[in-house]
């Protein structure tokens, strides 16, 4: 059994620099000599591809250097669960992290690589009033938690970053370069990201994106209007902010479509004209009637006969649209029927001249989007007849960006700048719409408010705490207003809810890599898990060492007087309980034969063993069950 110590992969989060060079070694397996990199031979095999100039073009500020190496640095840091700060936390598929997004990011690398189809960011625009977060590069997670007041009694150390400072682009560059480095890791490759920006950096973000996703994967700029008549300045009165868009990879892309007043007219009816518009059938993920029983249900079809949404499979499926939205369509009849061979039928909307048809986004966003519509919905959510919160985007921007992405059921959208929280409302209430299951994960800062502000005044100390209660009081609204389609007797299919997890040290005094603790924990060899930490602390730590999703079903026995997790449906055992005997790991054995995974780990911790024969007999206990990997902490 191999204990886990710091530096062991299993302690820290994604090591990018250990895996750049393992892929190195495999596209080019010559260069390896002594289990080291031959650079000499890398640029003999590169040949003429290799830049040796000294002036070429690139993009450089200072403090770079040390960005780039911060944003491959592993981090030992965990989020810990907050389950009386969560809403529904058994059930959600949504995720908020309050915490420095640097380091969050870090730790997100193992279990949503590759998982996210959208990003939206809205960071700080760098006007020098808001505050542009300070990176310590030698020790991140420590700085964070004393800018944030929670190590000593200095309280809020974040800084407004003017430009009287002589860095004051770098700053900003300097603090987006990482962030966007690791986002650029967790977008699956068909994913796309959006970040709204100002005048004030969007050349140098443009830049700044061209180095990390590559100039040839840039979609467009678009110009939305923020404000009418616009603040005042030297010389114009500046309305407009912009969104860039960049894709993964631009070949795999695929953009929807939004709504146009010309429409070509080619059918006609009792009616009059019509062109058959979209399938009422919905195809692809999320499409099977399990996935939204609500959306199962007949309606009236040609001579009457009951049309139920089945795939082209043969298999039960679900409407793109509730009941009451179909009813209206076949009380229009606003409803084409092609009937398949087997006897079902494919619906399809009729667009009359009325109607629109779909076109796409155009690059200049004006009226519909104004930061207005987000300041009355937050004095709506919260009853306030003062804004709460400055500046926040309007739902409708994220829903239209969400539908532009085709974003499917239980795909996920990352926002790690969430401010009052607008992604996780317009998630929430686009699946309301029609009925989908897409998920959020939101990080935010716990950045104090000011005592001036209406926030503060509310008792909302930070914006974290405000971004949750946002979430919470939307859910409610979304709720209320949703149509009874969403609703099975099984209960709701809405999710509304999240899992609120906090940034902080490892919970393990032995993977805890900060300066401050170093001393410490040359003493806490005996017991590895620090004081006041739960049991599910150190659990949902293991399951990001692990690089499993933060929302994986987790299933808790009580074997022979020890608490035992099972993680994934057999995934991964976990038992941190003291008093361990070779009984506890036999249980465990047939518990995953019922479950029958095709990979299984187990995880103990090291001093909870009854003595040294228990944990050697039971290593070999577990390998008879077909468990070869078995750690502990």
């Amino acid at each position: 059994m191999e204990k886990i110590t710091k530096g062991h992969p299993l302690s820290q989060s994604e090591d990018i620099v250990k895996a750049n060079i393992e892929t190195l070694k495999q596209l080019f397996p010559t260069i390896v000599k002594e289990g080291k990199i031959d650079i000499q031979e890398l640029k003999a095999l590169l040949d003429e591809e290799i830049e040796t100039g000294e002036e070429y073009y690139r993009f450089t500020w200072a403090g770079k250097n040390e960005a780039r190496k911060e944003a491959n640095k592993p981090s030992t840091a965990t989020l810990r669960p907050c389950k009386e700060e969560s809403k529904d936390w058994d059930t959600t598929g949504n995720i908020f992290i309050e915490g420095d997004n640097l380091e969050v990011l870090k730790l997100l690398q193992k279990s949503y690589a590759g998982k996210i189809k959208m990003m939206y960011f809205d960071p700080p625009y760098n006007t020098g009033k808001d505050f542009v977060y300070k990176d310590n590069y030698t020790d991140n997670l420590s700085n964070y938690l004393d800018q944030t007041g929670q190590t000593d009694e200095v309280g809020n150390k974040l800084s407004t970053n003017t430009e009287s400072d002589g860095r004051y682009h770098s700053n900003w560059l300097n603090m987006m370069y990482p962030r966007l480095k690791l986002a650029r890791n967790l977008l699956s490759e068909d994913g796309v990201i959006f970040i709204s920006i100002d005048d004030n950096e969007v050349y140098n973000l443009h830049k700044l994106y061209n180095e990390i996703f590559g100039e040839e994967n840039f979609v467009c700029q678009f110009t939305r209007e923020a404000i009418k008549g616009g603040s005042v300045s030297k010389f114009v009165r500046e309305t407009h902010d912009f969104i860039l868009v960049y894709a993964k990879d631009i070949e795999l892309l695929t953009f929807g479509g939004f709504e146009k007043a010309e429409l070509e007219l080619n059918l006609s009816d009792e009616n009059g004209p019509y062109a058959k518009g979209r399938e009422l059938n919905k195809w692809g993920a999320g499409s099977r009637r399990v996935d939204s029983p609500g959306m199962w249900f007949p309606i009236k079809g040609p001579d009457g006969v009951d049309v139920f949404p089945y795939r082209n499979d043969g298999s039960e499926g679900r409407w793109r649209l509730g009941k009451t939205k179909m009813s209206e369509l076949v009380a229009k009849n606003d409803i084409i029927f092609e009937k398949r061979a087997n006897g079902t039928f494919i619906a399809y909307e009729k667009l009359r001249g009325n109607k629109n048809s779909f076109t796409q986004f155009i690059s200049i966003l004006k009226d519909k989007y104004l930061n207005a519509k987000a300041t009355e919905e937050l004095k709506f959510l919260f009853k306030k007849e003062r804004a709460i919160f400055d500046f926040s985007k309007p739902t409708n921007l994220i829903k239209d960006l969400m539908l532009l992405s085709m974003l499917s059921d239980n795909e996920i959208v990352l926002d790690i700048f969430a401010g009052s929280g607008t992604t996780a409302d317009a998630v929430m209430q686009l699946n309301a719409e029609d009925g989908g299951s897409r998920k959020f994960i939101c990080v935010q800062l716990p950045e104090l408010t000011s005592e001036s502000s209406e926030a503060y005044i509310a008792g909302y100390k930070t914006i974290a705490e405000l971004c949750k209660a946002r979430i919470l009081l939307a859910g409610k609204k979304i709720i209320k207003d949703a149509n009874s389609e969403l609703f099975s007797e099984t209960g709701n299919n809405l999710d509304i809810g999240f899992k609120a997890f906090k940034l902080d040290s490892s919970n393990i005094h032995a993977w805890d890599g900060s300066v401050e603790n170093l001393e410490n924990n040359l003493f806490n060899v005996t017991n590895n898990i620090k004081e006041n930490r739960s049991e599910e602390d150190v659990l949902y730590e293991i399951l990001i060492k692990y690089g499993l999703d933060l929302t994986v079903p987790i299933t808790e026995k009580t074997i022979h007087s020890c608490k035992v997790f099972c993680i994934g449906a057999g995934v991964l055992f976990v038992c941190l309980s003291d008093n361990i005997t070779t009984q506890v790991a036999e249980e465990i054995g047939k518990w995953k034969e019922e479950l029958q995974p095709a990979t299984c780990r187990a995880l103990f911790k090291d001093n909870g063993f009854a003595d040294d024969i228990a944990k050697t007999n039971s290593i070999q206990i577990l390998r008879q069950y077909g468990i070869e990997e078995a750690n502990s902490i």
